[in-house]
């Protein structure tokens, strides 16, 4: 299979982190994407994904994934023998499932306003608007706020154990640097946790 991406980016990072916890990026060939150039808006990768967004998987047969935790899903599904990373029971099912949207809309998506319309990389494809994204910048630091104090006397996120909540939300974090977010001083539970994230070897993936 074939996994389009760009490396660089939170959405495929997430990706890789995901498939590296569960030993199976050799299970794809990564095939880069660039952004900037426009190579996500021709028609060959559009025919891939309408969305027009990084990463796709494309399956042997030729079938088409995007969508970050769709391809994740994926990975969880077909390799049951692998680390589960995304809930056993129905009750870690479902608290992932929170969490995981908790992450994407409060935290992921404002991350990636900020940095859509305060930064101009898209410029030639939108148009930002700065108030916008600044506004989005606050509520990410609200949010880590929230998370820091979550996670008091807390290893992982939820369900006691490393999961896909923790790959989303670290992502997120290392992503907010660029845009000038970064932990507080005093936000010393959500430090220790990011490092610790942080030395895990899928980190570098």
């Amino acid at each position: 299979m074939k996994i389009f991406e760009t490396k660089t980016a939170p959405n495929p990072r997430r990706v890789r982190m995901f498939m590296a916890e569960k030993g199976l990026l050799d299970k794809a060939e990564f095939i880069e994407i660039d952004l900037q150039k426009g190579e996500n808006l021709t028609p060959e990768y559009t025919a891939r994904n309408p969305m027009k967004k990084v990463p796709v998987m494309e399956l042997d047969d030729g079938t088409c994934i995007a969508e970050t935790m769709a391809i994740c899903r994926y990975f969880e599904e077909s390799y049951p023998d692998t680390p589960s990373l995304l809930g056993d029971t129905p009750l870690e099912k479902a608290q992932l499932e929170q969490w995981l949207r908790w992450i994407e809309y409060y935290f992921f998506m404002p991350t990636g306003m900020c940095f859509q319309h305060t930064t101009g990389y898209f410029k030639d494809r939108m148009n930002p608007i700065k108030e916008w994204g600044e506004e989005c910048g606050k509520n990410v630091e609200k949010f880590m706020h929230f998370l820091d104090k979550q996670l008091e006397g807390k290893e992982y996120i939820c369900c006691d154990r490393f999961t896909a909540a923790d790959i989303n939300a670290f992502t997120t974090v290392a992503f907010a640097r660029v845009v000038g977010i970064r932990i507080k001083p005093e936000q010393t539970n959500l430090q220790a946790w990011y490092d610790r994230i942080k030395a895990r070897p899928s980190a570098q993936a």
